[in-house]
């Protein structure tokens, strides 16, 4: 599967951060029935590696299912055993090393164009550009003028509104989570997760 079409065709990874193993398959299971079918499981979620196990066990490949938050490298050999089909990492940490060595696909996180540079040759497939909000689109913009070819993620601090600006600004993706999941995240109510899915798909027309 190219990793790079898929996220430039569905636009949207959620990335779930929650309290425990159980409420994060609820709220993978929410995502997927509302239509949202990339999805990042993060490591600070108290039995995350289980829950990246179990949702993969659920799913057939189309629905892509990464390991978020992955810091040092017996963490990528763990999520790798959960058969997590990417790994994504907040900064070129030892996880994101370990990844490459495991031919782990990595979603690599920089800010600056020597951080994206790095990254890049490191190996990842792209590079998640966190905390977006600190610059805005209008930086994407300017890192691409000179990095054109660069495959950049936009994470952080983004909503429903400015997602599309980030996508105009040459982001190949948006990586979206508490905006998106709100109280879901702690056990909160489904199906008003369930409407702000279907409002992020209508804003990207996805």
């Amino acid at each position: 599967m190219d990793l790079l079409a898929e996220l430039r065709s569905r636009k949207l990874l959620a990335i779930i951060r929650a309290d425990g193993a159980d409420t994060a398959l609820a709220c993978v299971e929410t995502l997927v029935e509302a239509g949202i079918t990339a999805l990042e499981i993060s490591l600070t979620t108290p039995g995350g590696v289980e829950a990246i196990a179990k949702a993969r066990s659920l799913y057939d490949p189309h629905i892509l299912i990464g390991a978020g938050t992955v810091v040092s490298a017996a963490q990528a050999d763990e999520v790798a055993a959960a058969r997590a089909g990417f790994v994504v990492t907040p900064a070129i940490t030892r996880g994101a090393h370990r990844s490459i060595e495991l031919g782990l696909p990595l979603l690599c996180g920089a800010l600056t164009p020597t951080e994206v540079v790095a990254a890049l040759d490191l190996g990842a497939t792209a590079v998640k550009i966190f905390p977006a909000k600190l610059h805005g689109p209008g930086y994407l913009s300017e890192l691409r003028a000179p990095l054109p070819d660069a495959p950049l993620i936009a994470v952080g601090g983004i909503d429903a509104v400015s997602a599309p600006q980030y996508l105009d600004a040459g982001a190949l993706a948006v990586g979206v989570g508490s905006p998106l999941l709100g109280d879901a995240a702690t056990g909160g109510n489904l199906a008003e997760l369930t409407l702000r899915a279907q409002t992020f798909r209508t804003t990207l027309d996805v």
